[in-house]
């Protein structure tokens, strides 16, 4: 009994390393595939700009995979200083904000108290009842 086992763990040794030397090759071209679909999506959100810089020449994917690289960085900094001028304006604006808060509330305090002065009048004190 013993020999029957290890002869089929042999055998599914085996099939399992013919499945594998199968799939690989599969395997591997499917993601080469995948590599050149998204290298060539690259080249063409790359656009015209980048095309005109090497008309003549054929670019090859390292060449668009530099150049994605140079736009992605370009493309970073200038969100940084997007995203520092949007915070500095954030500050001056909340800053101005409280400026002129405090700057409206002023007269209005004023003006408020200056027409509770009047409404303790004499002539105003009497209430008006309608009956």
């Amino acid at each position: 009994m013993a020999p029957t086992i290890t002869a089929a763990i042999t055998n599914s040794q085996d099939l399992l390393s013919l499945n594998h030397k199968i799939r690989k090759p599969l395997v591997e071209k499917l993601r080469r595939e995948r590599i050149n679909s998204s290298i060539e999506q690259l080249k063409s959100l790359l656009g015209p700009d980048f095309l005109k810089q090497q008309p003549d020449s054929n670019l090859e994917k390292a060449d668009i995979l530099e150049m994605t690289v140079c736009f992605l960085t370009q493309l970073q900094q200038q969100n940084q200083q997007h995203r520092k001028l949007i915070n500095h304006f954030n500050k001056l604006q909340s800053s101005s904000d409280l400026n002129l808060g405090e700057a409206d509330f002023s007269p209005l305090s004023s003006t408020v108290q200056t027409s509770s002065t009047k409404d303790k009048s004499p002539a105003c004190s009497a209430l008006w009842r309608p009956w």
